[in-house]
C-alpha cells in the first residue's frame, strides 16, 4: 500500500493542505496514520475517501450532511440504508439542479441566436 504526504495528498486530491487539516479537524477524515516523526501519511483509501468528499461537495452537499455522511460511513453496514437514503436525496436536488440550469442554458441559447441575427443584419443593438 502506498503512502502519500500532505503535498501528494493535495495534488492527487484537488484539495488543498488547509482542506485537508480542516477535513481532519472537523471529523470528514478519521484516522489519519502519521509517521515516525509525527507527520500524517495519507494511504490509497484516504484517496478515494477524499475522491469522494471531492464529489459530494462539487455537486453541492453542505458539509453538515458531508459529516453525516461520514458518521454513518463509519458506522458499518447497519447504517447502510440511512446512507443511500442521504444520497438518494442529494440525488434528487442534484437533478433538480440540472434542471434548472438547463432551463438557464436554453434561454441563454435563445440571446445567442437573436444576437447572431442582428449580427447578420448588421445594425446597432440596445444590449
Amino acid at each position: 500500500m502506498s503512502t502519500y504526504s500532505p503535498g501528494e495528498t493535495a495534488v492527487k486530491s484537488g484539495f488543498s493542505i488547509d482542506t485537508l487539516r480542516y477535513y481532519e479537524k472537523i471529523g470528514l477524515l478519521s484516522d489519519i496514520a502519521r509517521n515516525a516523526s509525527g507527520r500524517r501519511v495519507f494511504s490509497d483509501g484516504d484517496l478515494a475517501w477524499l475522491g469522494m468528499l471531492r464529489c459530494l461537495r462539487d455537486t453541492g452537499m453542505p458539509i453538515a450532511e458531508m459529516l453525516r455522511y461520514s458518521e454513518l460511513a463509519r458506522g458499518g453496514n447497519e447504517t447502510v440504508q440511512e446512507r443511500l437514503d442521504l444520497l438518494q436525496s442529494h440525488d434528487q436536488r442534484i437533478d433538480e439542479q440540472i434542471a434548472v440550469l438547463r432551463a438557464q442554458q436554453e434561454h441563454i441559447k435563445w440571446k445567442i441566436g437573436f444576437y447572431e441575427e442582428l449580427k447578420d443584419q448588421d445594425c446597432p443593438t440596445p444590449g
